[in-house]
């Protein structure tokens, strides 16, 4: 069994930004042992910024790209030499996988990262993935380390996600503010109220907060795998959760799980543009679930090519769908609103009737 377990910055050091050698040795010894019972361990880690922090004297986390860039470069060879010191011994090897939001957006090397991680797993290397923050700008980043997780697990069709979290999972508020807190232990499906309940935040040296794993399960859900929230303070959780004990919060995996293509098109390409369509086109995309033809098309906003992903927006601006179009900005732009009989008058060619196939289009609602 494939088993994704994300580490964040906060587990891994202390308050002071040193890193945390005693609980690298507990995971190391964890996982070590994890593997022992045929669970073949993936390992996404946070940590290259805050450890880069440490080794340069830095107090606190840069604002520039190019200073996050350059802490990473330093703090990321000291983060797997952590990682391969505890875990040889026990006589497992680790291997290092960066990527940025590009590597999985492309298909071939989305696939390639896929038979990377696989052949890796098949030889007993414990591989540990982080963001490649050193190249990494805002705009090809995946935001933080839990949606690179969930990505990661939908990638190699994982039969477990486990977030470690510096709490016990998701609580009813924030537990460090309200003495009232109580954890929420199950969650069938995903609300707007259940999102709202672990609003942003950002605490300490990581990037992400409660909402963002409460976002990553979503997407990670949508793929039919389970999904867990624990505390990884405490040593033996995980061993815990995968013998089926009630630990921390348990997302449940969605019965109608979207394939492993339209998890990519939904949550790994870098979408380049919006097509604003009308209501018509909203009921066939979600209720018929109907290819995008031209007629339903109000509006289109960026520049983008064939082949490309951009979202499907309704007329209030909400994001029902994203997809790869047939067709160009610049070509939807003289056809958006007619029939598909008038593509090729219009164009003087026609690549298909569909702007975007059924089949290339997943639903976000």
């Amino acid at each position: 069994m494939k088993v994704v377990i994300k580490i964040g910055s906060n587990l891994l050091t202390d308050k002071a930004g040193r890193i945390n050698k005693k609980r690298i040795h507990a995971f190391a010894r964890e996982f070590s042992e994890l593997t022992k019972k045929d669970f073949e361990i993936v390992i996404v880690s946070s940590g290259a910024i805050a450890c880069g922090l440490r080794k340069l004297g830095l107090k606190t986390k840069p604002k520039e790209i190019r200073k996050k860039q350059a802490t990473a470069a330093v703090g990321q060879p000291l983060l797997m030499w952590m990682y391969e010191q505890y875990f040889l011994k026990y006589r497992k090897h680790v291997a290092q996988i960066l990527l940025t939001r590009d590597d999985l957006s492309d298909r071939t090397r989305y696939i390639n990262a896929k038979n990377t991680i696989l052949t890796l797993l098949e030889m007993g290397v414990i591989p540990i993935i982080n963001e490649n923050d050193t190249v990494a700008t805002d705009e090809i980043k995946f935001g933080d380390n839990d949606q690179l997780a969930a990505l990661v697990s939908g990638l190699i069709e994982a039969n477990y996600l486990i977030i470690l979290s510096d709490v016990q999972g998701l609580y009813t508020s924030d537990p460090k503010k309200d003495p009232n807190a109580k954890i929420i232990k199950h969650i069938k499906e995903f609300s707007k109220e259940l999102e709202a309940i672990a609003k942003p935040s950002s605490i300490g040296y990581g990037t992400g907060g409660m909402y963002s794993k409460v976002i990553a399960a979503k997407k990670a859900t949508s793929f039919g795998i389970p999904v867990h929230i624990i505390s990884g303070r405490k040593s033996g959780n995980i061993k815990a959760v995968l013998e089926g004990k009630e630990i921390g919060t348990f997302f449940e995996p969605v019965k109608d799980k979207v394939t492993a293509r339209k998890g990519w098109i939904a949550y790994a390409t870098r979408a380049k543009g919006n097509i604003y369509i009308d209501e018509g086109a909203v009921k066939a995309i979600l209720k018929n679930f109907k290819s995008l033809l031209p007629s339903g098309i109000k509006k289109v906003e960026g520049n983008f090519d064939v082949g490309d992903s951009v979202y499907c927006l309704n007329e209030k601006g909400e994001k029902i769908a994203k997809g790869l179009v047939n067709y160009s900005s610049d070509e939807i732009n003289l056809i958006k609103g007619k029939k598909t009989e008038e593509i090729e008058k219009i164009l003087g060619y026609k690549h298909g009737d569909e702007i975007i196939h059924r089949d290339n289009l997943a639903i976000l609602v």
